[in-house]
């Protein structure tokens, strides 16, 4: 359905029109045209703001990664939670987005498809690391490389987290929305748990 937009919102018009192109038809049948069809504006108008569907696809992915780390950062922000119980907050978190935004959370990891040397991408990717590096190594940790030795337990919960959410989207470990559930609150847990932290050092 096409929209109206006011004069100088027609980059967020874009993005909203894009998110729910996608969340429609996931990322292989994302059309920047079918975006621009439903803003109700020609090619050569969106180009004022995307170039191509890359430049479209990168914004997306940067905003995704933003709501990412706001996300990690709030699972720890509404109590006093010790470290191992905050790693444990984050990973839910980081499920509950997976399940919740599936399209754009694909988006995020298809990085043939994004312009990876984008500043606002690159800044939100990194931020919603290191929301997670914090908790793992404390947050006095000096930054290192991802691929400092040091980075090792921040990275492992990581890639399980990650494969873990890949493996309930995928419905590996079941297809309807409680053997979901079920499987997030009893395995993550427990799979978390077999990470040693440095405070359990």
């Amino acid at each position: 359905m096409k929209r109206s937009y006011h004069h100088g919102d027609l980059r967020q018009a874009l993005i909203d029109g894009a998110l729910e192109v996608l969340a429609e038809k996931g990322v292989d049948g994302f059309s920047l045209r079918e975006t621009a069809r439903r803003v109700g504006v020609s090619p050569a108008a969106y180009k004022h703001h995307f170039a191509d569907t890359r430049a479209l696809l990168t914004a997306l992915a940067a905003l995704a990664f933003t709501r990412l780390a706001n996300l990690l950062e709030q699972a720890c922000a509404a109590v006093d939670l010790e470290r191992r119980d905050c790693l444990r907050a984050q990973a839910a978190a980081y499920l509950e987005f997976a399940l919740t935004e599936p399209a754009l959370f694909d988006l995020m990891w298809r990085t043939p498809l994004l312009d990876l040397s984008d500043p606002t991408l690159v800044a939100e990717k990194t931020r919603a690391f290191e929301c997670l590096d914090r908790v793992v190594r404390g947050p006095d940790a000096p930054r290192v490389p991802p691929d400092d030795p040091a980075m090792a337990p921040a990275i492992t919960c990581w890639s399980l987290v990650h494969g873990f959410a890949r493996l309930v989207l995928d419905g590996t470990l079941g297809h309807d929305g409680e053997a979901r559930t079920r499987a997030a609150s009893r395995l993550l847990p427990l799979m978390l748990d077999l990470v040693t932290i440095p405070e359990d050092v």
